[in-house]
């Protein structure tokens, strides 16, 4: 890359953080809202708040992290499929770790 190209894609306005910082924003308050505000269920609630954690995660690796933006996307998509696996694991363990305290506790 030359030096004029990487003065001229360093020089504009971020645009895209920007929108992704608002899209962020917006869907922390939608999902507030439908936590502390709404009259759904409580499996309504959950369903939507995680859809909506997953939207703005995507929104984040997107706007944010450049993902689309590498010469080399296999080495992206290993990246993506061990960050998604250990988020995975983390969560799974944490249920069963709750899920098995609540048990020992009630009996």
């Amino acid at each position: 890359m030359s030096n004029n190209e990487q003065t001229n894609s360093h020089s504009h306005f971020p645009w895209s953080h920007l929108i992704g910082f608002g899209l962020s924003i917006f869907l922390t308050l939608l999902a507030l809202w439908v936590g502390f505000a709404s009259d759904f269920s409580l499996r309504t609630i959950m369903i939507i708040v995680v859809i909506l954690a997953l939207i703005q995660a995507a929104i984040q690796l997107l706007m944010f992290m450049h993902i689309t933006e590498s010469d080399s996307s296999r080495i992206q998509v290993g990246t993506i499929l061990y960050a998604v696996f250990i988020a995975v694991a983390v969560v799974a363990g944490t249920i069963w770790v709750m899920s098995f305290g609540m048990h020992n506790m009630n009996m």
